[in-house]
């Protein structure tokens, strides 16, 4: 059987099939009624079909996708010298934020004090710039210590004693 003996017997096929459904064939002389009507013009007014803004499609796909949580914890750390000001901006530094919660790491255990202080004016003016419930907590952390851990054999222990006293 070749290839168009087999297009002719799935045509009859099919054709026997939508009979017993009692579809009725399409004569070839006429055509949809709804294919014969004029596509309308959008006219003056805003239509879904215009040219839409790229913000306005991005916030649009960002607020579907369910991305707006994380997009205004991104603009919290983009925008961090502006919303709390240069002079803390110039000590402390955003480092993880998560669940509502703003981790800030500050250059000096004395800045970190400071933070902890200011802790309810800078949430005033996080939300004040990025929107309210964006940030609910924040979380302060001194800087790092020093990692005694290196080398290929160690002793376990705190480091040394005589420079920490």
């Amino acid at each position: 059987m070749t290839g168009s003996d087999l297009a002719r017997a799935a045509l009859e096929a099919a054709r026997a099939s939508a009979k017993e459904r009692g579809v009725r064939g399409v004569r070839k002389g006429t055509r949809n009624p709804a294919a014969r009507r004029r596509r309308r013009w959008s006219g003056a007014g805003p239509d879904d079909r215009d040219p839409q803004p790229l913000g306005r499609l991005a916030s649009r796909l960002a607020s579907d996708r369910g991305w707006a949580e994380r997009l205004a914890a991104g603009q919290v750390f983009g925008r961090w010298a502006k919303l709390v000001g240069e002079d803390v901006a110039e000590h402390a530094r955003p480092v993880a934020f998560e669940d509502g919660e703003l981790t800030v790491q500050a250059d000096s255990t004395a800045w970190a004090t400071q933070l902890r202080l200011l802790q309810r004016e800078l949430l005033k003016r996080i939300a004040a710039g990025v929107g309210d419930g964006v940030v609910k907590k924040l979380k302060v952390q001194g800087p790092a210590a020093p990692n005694w851990r290196f080398g290929p054999r160690h002793v376990p222990g705190r480091g040394p004693r005589d420079t920490y006293g």
